[in-house]
This record gives C-alpha cells, sequence and structure tokens, in this order.
C-alpha cells in the first residue's frame, strides 16, 4: 500500500470518527466501551490480563525513566493519603503482612533483616 493511500484512509478514518464523536457524543463511547471490556472478559482468562499487562508496564517503562514512576507515585500517594484515614492504612499493612507471611518462609525475613540491617550501619557510617 503506497504512502498516499495510507494517508487517505487515515483522512477519511479520523472524518469518520469525528462524525462519529459529534453526533453520539460521551454516553455512546461509555456504553460501546462497557460492552467490549465485558465481552473480552468472557473470552479471556487470568493469564491474558496478566500477559497484557506485563507488556503494556514494559512499555510504559521503556518510554518513560525513573524520574515518571517517582512522579505518578508520589501524585497516587498523596490522592490516596487526603482519600483515606488511618484505619485503612492499618487495614492494609495488616492483609499485606498476612499475605506476605504467608508466602515466605523464614529464611526471607532473615535475609531481609540482615540487608535492612547491613543498610541502616552503611548510612550510618559503620562497616
Amino acid at each position: 500500500m503506497t504512502a498516499t493511500i495510507k494517508n487517505s484512509i487515515r483522512k477519511s478514518a479520523k472524518k469518520g470518527g469525528e462524525t462519529t464523536a459529534e453526533k453520539h457524543g460521551k454516553d455512546f463511547y461509555q456504553d460501546i466501551g462497557k460492552k467490549g471490556g465485558e465481552a473480552t472478559a468472557d473470552s479471556h482468562d487470568k493469564e491474558f490480563y496478566q500477559e497484557i499487562g506485563k507488556k503494556g508496564g514494559e512499555t510504559t517503562a521503556e518510554k518513560h525513566g525513573k524520574d515518571f514512576y517517582q512522579d505518578i507515585g508520589k501524585k497516587g500517594g498523596e490522592a490516596t493519603a487526603d482519600s483515606h484515614d488511618k484505619e485503612f492504612y492499618q487495614e492494609i499493612g495488616k492483609k499485606g503482612g498476612e499475605s506476605t507471611a504467608e508466602n515466605h518462609d523464614k529464611e526471607f525475613y532473615q535475609e531481609i533483616g540482615e540487608k535492612g540491617g547491613n543498610a541502616r550501619a552503611k548510612n550510618n557510617g559503620e562497616n
């Protein structure tokens, strides 16, 4: 397919999309998006979503650096802190601790304890 034909197709598609958007509005797109999401959920399993999530994460990581993730993490943390109270954090901390305890053994805790101790000693100028 030549570049001229591709450009013509793109222009036609864009014009069609703009016409549809003017004619139907936001609710139309929300409705078809919901229907499409439900159909996809019915025809795909957990592994499908894990795989596309992984691919999306890898693509985002390639496009954005460490600063991007720090910035969105900070914004997300601030938004969560603004909308949740102390009990929320206690509850998710408890759930996280229980989940970690179920998935790890004594050696895991010994290893992270040792790493934490070494990092603390390094930060305090000890060695």
